[in-house]
Formats: C-alpha cells, sequence, structure tokens
C-alpha cells in the first residue's frame, strides 16, 4: 500500500473506531437531515438522474445527510448517509461543492447495491467504485463548460499524489 493509501486507511479506520464507540456525536452537528431539506432541485439534475434512473425522487426522499466538522464529504459506510463538513458546504467553491455532491451520490447508489466503498485491496484512484463516481463527476463538469484543465485542479486532492493524479485524469478521459 502506498503513502496515500496508508493515509487514507487510516483516516476510516479512525473514523470507523469513533463509530464502533458511538462517538459519532463527537463529530457530528446535529443529528441526521433529509437531502432534500438541504439540496433543492437536484431531482431535476441530469447528472443525478442518469445515477439514479426513475428511482431518484424516492432516493433522494429517503436519503439522509449528517454535517460534519471535519472533511470535505463522503458516504457513511454502515448507513449509506451523506456526510457534509458544514465549513465546506458554506465556503467551497461553489462548482467544487457541486461536483462532490455527484461525486458522493453515485457513492450513495454504489452503497444501496452493496458494493464495499473501501476496498482496500485497490489503490484510492484505481478503486472501481472511484472510478465509476469520477465518470459521473467529469462527465457533469463537461457539461457545465468545464476545460481538462479546471477539471483536472477538481480531481487534484491532498490525498493522492500527481502520478496517481495522472493516472486517474488517464482513466476518465482528461488531458493533462
Amino acid at each position: 500500500m502506498d503513502l496515500d493509501g496508508l493515509f487514507e486507511e487510516i483516516a476510516f479506520r479512525i473514523l470507523r473506531m469513533f463509530r464502533r464507540l458511538h462517538l459519532t456525536r463527537l463529530m457530528q452537528i446535529g443529528p441526521p437531515r433529509k437531502f432534500t431539506d438541504y439540496f433543492k432541485g437536484f431531482e431535476n439534475v441530469k447528472a443525478i438522474r442518469d445515477i439514479f434512473g426513475e428511482e431518484t425522487e424516492e432516493v433522494l426522499g429517503k436519503l439522509k445527510v449528517e454535517f460534519m466538522g471535519f472533511g470535505y464529504m463522503g458516504v457513511d459506510n454502515n448507513t449509506g448517509h451523506l456526510l457534509v463538513n458544514a465549513r465546506y458546504l458554506k465556503n467551497g467553491d461553489r462548482i467544487d461543492v457541486y461536483l462532490d455532491i455527484v461525486h458522493e451520490l453515485c457513492h450513495v447508489k454504489q452503497w444501496l447495491e452493496g458494493k464495499e466503498l473501501f476496498d482496500n485491496s485497490y489503490d484510492y484512484v484505481d478503486r472501481p467504485t472511484e472510478i465509476e463516481a469520477y465518470r459521473y463527476t467529469v462527465d457533469e463538469a463537461k457539461r457545465l463548460g468545464l476545460n481538462d484543465q479546471r477539471i483536472l485542479e477538481y480531481l487534484k486532492t491532498e490525498w493522492i499524489s500527481s502520478s496517481d493524479l495522472q493516472r486517474l485524469a488517464k482513466t476518465v478521459d482528461i488531458q493533462n
């Protein structure tokens, strides 16, 4: 496992430990809330309809959001809830936040299908669930008119190396 994979594994182990010890209330800001109370109109977004199909309204209507005090966004592997950092939601780049929602909603679909979201037998950028989510995200970014350079900026995160970024970009057909 490379250094990035090790970092991710440690972070997720800490989060899992908090869940097992029922300490998530320390990280969570309030009780879970309905997705549709905070994210209006997503049932009409083509990218989201492409993910969930005819079940879009039903899935989004049942989806819960937990606001957290750390990170960006994710999906709770135990509940399928969308995890959102309230500060990131408020202060993050609007396009990045929107694309992250698309990405994470793909993970919600995968969770509903029973897929393993955090299969550590793969590096992060090679994980089938990540590749699928990034493909939906990149397609939506292109639909919005973002050029390859801006999409590459979106794909760059602190937990993947430059070589992993290049590999991910190639996998999702982005020129770097």
